[in-house]
């Protein structure tokens, strides 16, 4: 049969207006720029401690003295006297002034010293005082120091040139731009924005203070830690705790007697200070109990705040 046409209705054009090209000029490839998403923020923040010097008054190598410790070649075995920094954002803490001062704080890179702790007077943690004179000399303002009544006493007989107000350089000379703050044992205070609570220990007939920060315990030159401040020492990240050698003391934690220490406070980790020429790193290492380590000059360890 023949083809016939088909009953739809004709096909119309739709009804909507053209589509006009934009009028913004076209994207160039160099105008392109990534989306950058902002940085991450830590999930909370963290100081920093690093043992300056782990030895004790004589350091070691002891003067005189050819044992293998005094000349072996592992550089952990190099102990000048005990001191720390704790580093807090852009902030430093200086505890102690040993004689080696200016060459612990050139090798741990210090630029600033915004505050200085004293454990105690003895002449292996403030003979380096005087070092502190070039941070108070580039930094606006006095360095702000805190000690016990007792060593700020020490402080202001043994160093009248630094405290002494009448005592004025002269001309084209210097001294040490240092301001004391008294401090008591068991009450909080703050230095370089840092909260510290003082803590009060023997160390034989002279009274010494160890100090927290949050997480952070340090100690040194003690002999006892009563049951009161263990507890004041709950719940701490890492300690730093003094042990002289494995025999007894009349003013020193011995190792034995810094590792029943440790155990009863219970920080995850224990890191030992103020160690003689008896036990080399290596040695005392291995001897240790886990969770307790011989320090080194130069360790640092990061603490949760």
């Amino acid at each position: 049969p023949p083809i016939r046409p088909s009953a739809h209705p004709p096909i119309r054009l739709s009804a909507h207006p053209p589509i006009r090209l934009s009028a913004h000029p076209p994207v160039r490839p160099s105008a392109i720029r990534p989306t950058v998403p902002p940085p991450c923020r830590p999930l909370f923040r963290v100081a920093i401690l690093t043992l300056l010097g782990t030895g004790t008054s004589f350091g070691v190598p002891q003067l005189g003295c050819d044992c293998a410790v005094c000349r072996s070649n592992d550089s952990r075995d190099r102990r000048g006297r005990t001191s720390a920094l704790v580093v807090d954002g852009d902030r430093t803490v200086l505890i102690d002034t040993p004689p080696e001062l200016r060459l612990s704080l050139l090798a741990a890179k210090a630029r600033r010293i915004d505050g200085v702790l004293y454990t105690h007077e003895h002449a292996d943690h403030v003979a380096g005082i005087d070092d502190l004179r070039i941070f108070s000399l580039k930094q606006p303002s006095t360095v702000p120091v805190f000690a016990s009544a007792r060593t700020v006493e020490f402080l202001q007989n043994s160093f009248r040139y630094i405290f002494d107000a009448a005592v004025v350089p002269l001309p084209g000379t210097s001294k040490p731009r240092l301001s004391l703050t008294t401090i008591t044992p068991g009450t909080r205070f703050t230095v370089a924005g840092q909260s510290v609570l003082p803590l009060e220990f023997a160390h034989g007939s002279t009274p010494v203070l160890g100090f927290r920060f949050g997480k952070l315990g340090y100690l040194t030159d003690v002999k006892s830690v009563d049951d009161d401040n263990v507890g004041q020492l709950a719940d701490l990240e890492v300690l730093v705790l003094n042990a002289l050698w494995w025999r007894s003391h009349p003013t020193h934690l011995s190792i034995p007697e810094a590792i029943e220490t440790a155990r009863r406070i219970g920080a995850k980790r224990t890191i030992l200070t103020h160690l003689t020429h008896e036990t080399g790193h290596a040695e005392l290492a291995a001897a240790l109990p886990a969770g307790i380590e011989p320090g080194y000059d130069g360790l640092t360890v990061e603490i949760s705040r």
